[in-house]
């Protein structure tokens, strides 16, 4: 494995969490925990239904999405892992994704595009395969660009 990495990881942009209903997850963040909804995204493709949450201010905040299939019986299936994914803050997400299938990091279809929140994004596959030997050990991992803020705070 190359030891020179072009590439850092920030720190945590978001966590999403799926589950049958987005009204009984609003009823934990959002009603009692008080995390505020910057937005909503829906997405037949993805199908998912989706409210952006925040969780702290500025570029500290991180996203916590709550997620609710649009049909429960399509893929993917938004609300069978209820920790959906994890997303991370990267500095340089075309190095990031080079550098890593060359150390043999299986990315999920679909490659670097917007994500729900404007950034663009791509996900690490959940699982390994027989040509990417390195997966996510059944966690889907979304890498994620920084902002220039966000690089700069944390950075």
């Amino acid at each position: 494995m190359s030891q020179t990495k072009p590439f850092r990881v920030l720190g945590i942009q978001q966590v999403a969490i799926g589950g049958p209903s987005k009204a009984r997850l609003r009823s934990l963040w959002v009603d009692l925990l008080g995390l505020q909804v910057k937005s909503s995204f829906v997405s037949e493709r993805e199908n998912v239904d989706e409210d952006i949450c925040a969780l702290g201010s500025g570029p500290f905040a991180v996203e916590v999405d709550l997620m609710q299939p649009l049909d429960p019986e399509k893929k993917p299936a938004v609300h069978t892992t209820p920790l959906n994914h994890i997303g991370l803050w990267v500095d340089d997400l075309p190095e990031a994704v080079e550098w890593l299938s060359r150390q043999g990091v299986r990315f999920a279809p679909g490659g670097i595009r917007k994500g729900a929140a404007g950034h663009d994004i791509t996900f690490i596959h959940p699982r390994a395969s027989d040509e990417f030997p390195l997966g996510g050990e059944g966690v889907l991992i979304e890498l994620v660009q920084a902002p220039e803020e966000v690089v700069r705070a944390l950075g």
